[in-house]
């Protein structure tokens, strides 16, 4: 095979070239892996190879070892693995040698590939010379070879986890690492390359941040690197004070003072590239900070092995006016693109983390910004001080901001409608929206909305939004809050008088011509969703209005209009949104009996069109219908059951859908809208349901999160079918008793403990769902096998100590029905138990009130089974 010329072709601008080269390619791949591996480091190393080609060669080595599907990356790695030892070697060997080219993109690409390699190997214990002979090439000369196995070096402490590496490596690594950023190194691109490999490897540091003089040498260097004459340097170093800031912030109380000046500097004085990285540095503490607050309460107890110290509280005297000063940077065109992200932004972001941080404290260091700068002629000081008003609104007391909320808002309200400049409109916008968001609501003691001037509130929002397509938005979101605060408001609510008029406002936006370009359609709809989520009963007979409005405009983007792919998303997209607007109206006229009755006229003309959005998706499902289903079946109960023979193959569509799968999610959870809504007759529907759902949980490929749903699911059937679940009880108990097992004994971090929380929810819904299902059947004695397990599984969640409130309560009932169900057969088993008892104790002298209830009535059940 002349592979430089198939490289070649496969970056050909002709398609039918590219996609040959690309055809041959793959299929050597398949037939002769160690050959095609060989040839492509071959083509890397060789320097009389054309750049480009070099180039992909070093990537599609890469690509043959490396994945973000994680199946296929277990695949590929076995692959790796199991190759032949001469092969390797030899490919290896190019590897390094590709480090001394004089070619710097064949040096980069050769670094990632050594890097995948590493992360491969080291942790089988092969490769173990790599890093020696790395070291070794750093001491050498020309600068370019230090340069890329530095780099390199990076690239493997981003690959490898640290336990991979023994500390004495791991402080060579830091050496070298350190010594190509001090500022003896003369050449740039070494020390560049040398800070963001520290970057990498910070990680791995944590013998040497406990260690004084190591740490005061790591953090001198890095406070040095902020000075560099090059930008990509200070960027990269105040890159390393970001990530060392959430990494070791309890070893910071030293340097902060210092940091604090460098940072400062630099915000007010360098590019922008790296003040946003120095802002970035508060920013990160702010939320170290919170964190602890939040989970300790401030309060250094024997828990916490962090304390707080309070950085962001000794600082604001100085960090507050600092960013202050950054919010009068913004850019004239700065809000047009959804990603912008300038100096303005991310000192107003970080405005809002400090006052999260120190609450009150804050309001009188900003409060004379705003009321210097609210007024002035030039447009960036009156965005400015209404930025800084806004920012501050989350963390500090109702107590103390809602006097100043009162003088604000009606200028406010004059400045929306009447300020020249747009981005004082849509910032004014913005922060109306977060006043009410914090500040208004059933929570807040002092209203700030009233009589007096809820109409006027009114009339401005409606009005902005028919201004440009961002304050229109923004106008839609403030809109949004506040329909929210008045959600529990009782029978009338103060929005009644305006609700025609509201959603009529919100209608004519989804239909601007400019509703596409931003945000605002999607803006204008989850509004429209929440105004009517939130309404009483008194608007009901308008939301039945609503109906034939919103069905229309679903039927009408189902017309067989040929499509461009981007106006098939544009139109796709509209269908999520009309789909979700019809399952929230579904939901409130659901709700109450005399609107269910005249909803369900229009019942069969709805579930037609959700028919039809799936059969125009063809194979996958569309989320927003399925949700708006579920809503249906709860609202229609038993009738439900006429639609179940067109829908069932999209449900079983939407049970297959590994790829996106939050459909996946939420099909599941349909499938227990519909147990519910039909009981016993769904099961026609169930050895399918069943089947499919064993298939999910036995596959690698479905993402982790759909399967606590599932048990719960499992629950679900077995409360709608009752004994005749008896046909799957093996599986399921099978299914759920491995889960079970895996679902003990975790060590991990909070993301882990979260989800295994999430498992064992699922796991005990199963449980409970299953005993209440057989409960008063003649078949309950199929499932006295199953008690001891359950009870141990109890008893090892018990013993763990990580259980979460809603795991608490679901496993207290499961022990309740446990009992209730079995009666005398469990009995002596619950009494054997390790810890029911003490479980059982500690649940009825909790102070959360749903898991006493729970604890009170599995204590009753117990008795009962106990006294039979």
């Amino acid at each position: 095979m002349e592979v430089t010329q198939v490289l070649l072709n496969a970056q050909s601008i002709d398609g039918a070239v590219r996609k040959n080269a690309e055809e041959s390619l793959k299929q050597f791949q398949e037939q002769n892996l160690p050959g095609f591996l060989l040839l492509l480091s071959g083509e890397l190393v060789n320097e009389e190879k054309p750049v480009e080609t070099r180039k992909l060669a070093g990537l599609i080595l890469k690509n043959a070892l490396d994945a973000k599907d994680q199946q296929r990356k277990v695949e590929l790695v076995q692959r790796w693995l199991l190759l032949d030892g001469n092969a390797k070697s030899q490919i290896k060997a190019g590897l390094l040698k590709t480090l001394s080219s004089p070619v710097s993109d064949a040096r980069s690409t050769a670094s990632q590939v050594i890097a995948r390699v590493a992360g491969i190997e080291l942790p089988h214990k092969q490769w173990p010379e790599l890093i020696g002979s790395l070291l070794s090439n750093v001491h050498q000369l020309p600068a370019h070879v230090k340069q890329a196995t530095l780099e390199t070096l990076g690239y493997l402490c981003e690959e490898v986890s640290p336990d991979v590496i023994d500390q004495d490596q791991v402080n060579k690594i830091l050496t070298a690492v350190v010594q190509g950023i001090s500022a003896s190194e003369g050449n740039i691109d070494v020390r560049l390359a040398a800070t963001r490999a520290l970057y990498n490897a910070l990680g791995f540091a944590q013998a040497n941040f406990s260690n004084n003089m190591e740490r005061d040498y790591l953090m001198r260097v890095v406070c040095e690197a902020t000075q560099s004459p090059d930008v990509r340097i200070r960027q990269a170093a105040f890159e390393c004070l970001v990530s060392i800031s959430s990494t070791y912030y309890e070893k910071l109380a030293p340097y902060i003072q210092d940091i604090f000046n460098i940072t400062a500097k630099a915000v007010r004085e360098d590019e922008e590239p790296v003040a946003l990285q120095a802002v970035e540095f508060w920013s990160s503490i702010c939320d170290e900070e919170t964190d602890i607050l939040e989970e300790y309460g401030g309060e250094f107890t024997g828990d916490s092995n962090i304390p707080c110290f309070y950085f962001i509280k000794q600082a604001i005297p100085a960090l507050v006016p600092m960013l202050l000063e950054t919010l009068l940077k913004q850019e004239e065109d700065q809000d047009q693109d959804e990603g912008a992200w300038n100096i303005a932004m991310a000192g107003g972001t970080c405005l809002g983390l400090v006052a999260r941080t120190v609450g009150d404290d804050i309001v009188p260091l900003v409060v004379p910004f705003i009321e210097e700068n609210i007024t002035k002629p030039d447009w960036r000081q009156r965005e400015a001080a209404t930025y800084a008003f806004g920012s501050i609104l989350e963390g500090p007391s109702p107590e103390k901001l809602i006097p100043l909320v009162n003088v604000a808002l009606t200028f406010m309200l004059t400045a929306l409608t009447k300020d020249p400049n747009s981005h004082v409109k849509d910032t004014t916008a913005w922060t109306l929206g977060r006043i009410f968001e914090f500040l208004h609501g059933s929570a807040v003691d002092t209203p700030i909305i009233t009589q007096a001037n809820c109409q006027h509130i009114i009339t401005v929002l409606l009005q902005s939004m028919k201004d440009t397509p961002n304050v229109a938005e923004k106008a839609c979101g403030a809109l949004y809050f506040l329909a929210q605060g008045y959600e529990d408001v009782g029978p009338s609510s103060p929005l009644t008088p305006f609700f025609q008029e509201i959603v009529q406002s919100l209608l004519t936006v989804t239909h601007r011509e400019d509703s596409r370009e931003s945000r605002l359609r999607t803006a204008a709809y989850e509004t429209l969703n929440e105004v009517v989520r939130c309404s009483t009963e008194e608007t009901a007979p308008l939301v039945l209005q609503l109906v034939p409005v919103i069905t229309l405009e679903l039927h009408n983007t189902l017309e067989g209009q040929k499509l461009s792919s981007d106006e098939k998303e544009k139109q796709s997209e509209l269908q999520g949104l009309l789909c979700g607007c019809l399952q929230v109206i579904i939901q409130k006229l659901g709700s109450s009996e005399s609107t269910k009755y005249v909803f369900m006229q229009y019942a069969d003309q709805i579930m037609g069109l959700f028919l039809k959005v799936f059969a125009c998706r063809s194979a996958t499902v569309h989320e927003e219908a399925m949700l708006a289903i579920g809503a249906l079946a709860y609202a229609a109960g038993p009738d439900f059951a006429k639609y179940m023979p067109e829908f069932y193959r999209y449900l079983e569509m939407g049970l297959q859908n590994f790829d996106e799968y939050q459909v996946c999610a939420v099909t599941v959870g349909v499938v227990g809208d519909i147990c519910r809504a039909l009981e016993d007759k769904i099961v026609p529907y169930c050895d399918g349901i069943m089947t499919q759902l064993l298939k999910n949980l036995s596959s690698n490929q479905l993402h982790r999160s759909v399967k606590p749903p599932i048990f719960s699911c499992f629950g679900d059937i077995a409360l709608a079918v009752g004994e005749y679940f008896e046909k799957y009880l093996m599986w399921a108990m099978s299914a759920l008793q491995s889960a079970a097992e895996l679902s003990t004994h975790t060590t991990g971090d909070d993301e882990l403990i979260e989800y295994i929380n999430t498992l064992r929810n699922g796991i005990l819904e199963a449980y409970s769902g299953i005993f209440q299902g057989f409960k008063n059947s003649p078949k309950t004695q199929l499932l006295i096998p199953y008690a001891p397990h359950i009870l141990q599984f109890l008893d090892g969640i018990y013993m763990e100590k990580d259980m979460d409130d809603v795991v608490m309560k679901t496993a207290i009932g499961v022990l309740g029905d446990l009992a209730d169900t079995l009666g005398s057969h469990a009995a002596s088993l619950i009494q054997q138990s390790v810890s029911s008892k003490d479980f059982l104790n500690e649940c009825l002298s909790s102070e959360d009130l749903m898991i006493k209830e729970s604890a009170e009535w599995a204590k009753l059940a117990i008795t009962r089974a106990i006294s039979v």
